[in-house]
């Protein structure tokens, strides 16, 4: 009996008689199944997938039979690279050290030295996961995490496939184990190479198998925004053209590029964060209900939202880009993009973008969006700001309301989650006059639970087969299509305006939103 129950719960067939399934307490586990690192001994992996990894096992959110399995050019044995991954837990972990979690999640770690070209380590390693099938009970089931640049994607593909990695065959009992690929940004430079890219992965993996990462669609003040949208009543009859004036979506950041030249140089402030992030925010901002929060419905109400989304012309009057230069990040003098390490002095690589754009459907005809991201801001913040109209008529003199400003809904995504709103109250006195307010909601203060790491959340959502959270081909090349017009403006026309260290980037920013008597809100 007890073997029919392994297998029957390696199948997925097994149900616990004790649970109903409307209680959303008990957490979703995964199943069986090993998690193989490629660049396993990059940043990324060690400050955000290992210690995640170990998160969700110190939760109960990974099943006894996982595994991990890091793929690299370092000679390690696997003890050693147990010891980098605990290494790695104990410094950029959320949760706190458990030697018991640790114990038994390093029984599963296994390490396969090679090169992504060599045959032989790739054969070593299709060896090395049917030893854990056996061992650990992981089922045949595999997620390749591609934690490696993308001119590299195709010879790691090619070998996942010609050693039958890739795809899984039906065992005796017509059970068919899964196999997934998780790809991390950038998703190409532009369409064509994004539809070059989609069309390489897709041969060797179906579209359904991909998860592509954004790592901004784990958090969750992001996902809240479904929540804040579609389960309160409160906003949605206002939630369109008829009262709001304009949507202004922002991620800043104060530090600056020294050591990443040889990523940032040509890629720029647009393509790193426009076209995945903040097109992104856009798309759940503007989107309609979904009929559910099945995967294909989400899906396909972001991609309606996309495919309605416009740049607005003339584009030199309704974008803006700029390129930092030396000046004060609070009281640290800081050198400007031409001074950091790496970068060609000539660079006109931009590190501020702003972009104007109108999603042309009833819901939002008229209404900017107005997008914008840059390093070596005022402070590091992303939100998303829901800017409404003025009262139509305000019974009050102007010196009663000159503090007066727009109510405003305020997405906060980081770093302080929550919401706030700002409306007018009266000011005490006998007399009667107007000034802004906020109502705060804090994501730390209301809840007695800490807010998960998105990796954690993305990484269990793969293991799962969960894709709610993970942009398909449609909308990555939606996003391109938007944002391929800016970059050849941008390429045949000048380069990025100045902005000194620690402002709010360029004049053209301001100006762009000045023209239509608006102006940005400061976070």
């Amino acid at each position: 009996m007890a073997g029919t129950a392994s297998t029957d719960q390696a199948a997925g067939l097994w149900h616990n008689p004790l649970r109903d399934e409307r209680d959303k307490r008990v957490p979703f586990i995964a199943g069986p199944c090993c998690l193989v690192i490629f660049g396993v001994t990059g940043d990324l992996s060690r400050k955000k997938l290992m210690p995640a990894i170990y998160d969700l096992a110190n939760q109960g959110l990974l099943p006894p039979g996982f595994a991990l399995v890091g793929f690299a050019r370092r000679n390690y044995a696997d003890e050693d690279f147990a010891s980098v991954v605990l290494e790695a837990v104990k410094k950029h972990a959320r949760t706190p050290f458990r030697q018991e979690v640790w114990d038994h999640l390093a029984e599963g770690v296994r390490f396969v030295q090679g090169s992504f070209d060599d045959d032989a380590a790739f054969a070593t390693l299709a060896q090395t996961l049917r030893g854990l099938d056996e061992t650990r009970g992981t089922g045949g089931n595999y997620a390749f995490y591609l934690s490696i640049p993308p001119n590299m994607f195709p010879v790691v593909l090619d070998q996942l496939s010609e050693h039958q990695l890739a795809q899984a065959t039906a065992e005796p009992d017509g059970y068919t184990p899964w196999r997934r690929v998780v790809i991390e940004k950038p998703f190409g430079h532009d369409l064509a190479s994004a539809k070059e890219l989609n069309a390489l992965v897709n041969r060797v993996f179906p579209e359904e198998q991909v998860f592509r990462i954004d790592h901004y669609l784990g958090k969750e003040t992001v996902q809240n925004i479904l929540a804040l949208r579609f389960a309160n009543e409160l906003f949605e009859p206002i939630w369109n053209a008829n009262y709001v004036d304009s949507v202004q979506i922002t991620m800043a950041e104060d530090i600056g590029l020294g050591g990443r030249a040889g990523y940032y140089d040509g890629i720029g402030a647009a393509r790193d964060v426009i076209q995945n992030h903040l097109l992104q925010l856009l798309a759940l901002t503007a989107m309609e209900e979904p009929t559910s929060f099945e995967p294909m419905q989400l899906t396909t109400e972001k991609i309606k939202a996309l495919s309605a989304t416009k740049l607005v012309a003339p584009l030199e009057e309704t974008t803006a880009r700029g390129q930092y230069t030396e000046g004060w990040q609070g009281s640290e003098h800081v050198v400007g993009l031409h001074q950091e390490e790496g970068f060609d002095p000539q660079s006109r690589t931009e590190t501020y973008a702003a972009i104007t754009l109108h999603v042309e459907n009833r819901r939002w005809a008229g209404v900017p969006f107005y997008l914008r991201t840059g390093k070596r801001l005022g402070r590091r913040v992303t939100e998303i700001a829901v800017v409404f109209k003025r009262a139509p008529h305000l019974p009050f003199d102007q010196t009663m309301t000159e503090e007066l400003g727009q109510n405003a809904l305020v997405i906060r995504v980081q770093p302080d989650e929550g919401i706030t709103l700002r409306f007018g109250s009266k000011v005490p006195g006998s007399g009667m006059e107007v000034r802004d307010v906020n109502m705060d909601f804090s994501y730390g203060e209301a809840f007695t639970e800490s807010s998960p790491e998105a990796y954690e959340r993305l990484i269990l959502d793969v293991l799962l087969g969960v894709p709610s959270l993970f942009p398909v081909n449609a909308e990555v090349e939606l996003s391109w299509r938007i944002l391929d017009p800016v970059l050849a403006h941008w390429a045949a026309d000048g380069k990025p305006e100045p902005y000194e260290a620690g402002t709010w980037g360029p004049v053209s920013a301001d100006e762009m939103l000045a023209r239509s008597g608006r102006e940005w809100r400061r976070p």
